[in-house]
């Protein structure tokens, strides 16, 4: 599973983080990105994503098709 944060859309909520402190980390400007995304399980990066008010972490399949959101 591939993960990555829309920049674009990220307002730094650290929901993410929260949830997956070793997969996700606020970036110098507050916006959250991926740090380690195999340091935790994939029901975990669902949470995560899950978990964003804005839909900014996006998971992907390993062929690269958009699971959520």
């Amino acid at each position: 599973m591939k993960v990555r944060v829309d920049k674009n859309v990220c307002i730094g909520a650290s929901n993410c983080v929260a949830v997956a402190p070793t997969a996700f980390k606020l970036d110098d400007s507050h916006f959250a990105t991926v740090q380690d995304a195999n340091s935790v399980s994939e029901a975990t990066l669902w949470e995560a994503a899950e978990s964003c008010p804005v839909e900014a972490v996006i998971l992907e399949d390993d062929s690269g098709n958009q699971l959520y959101p």
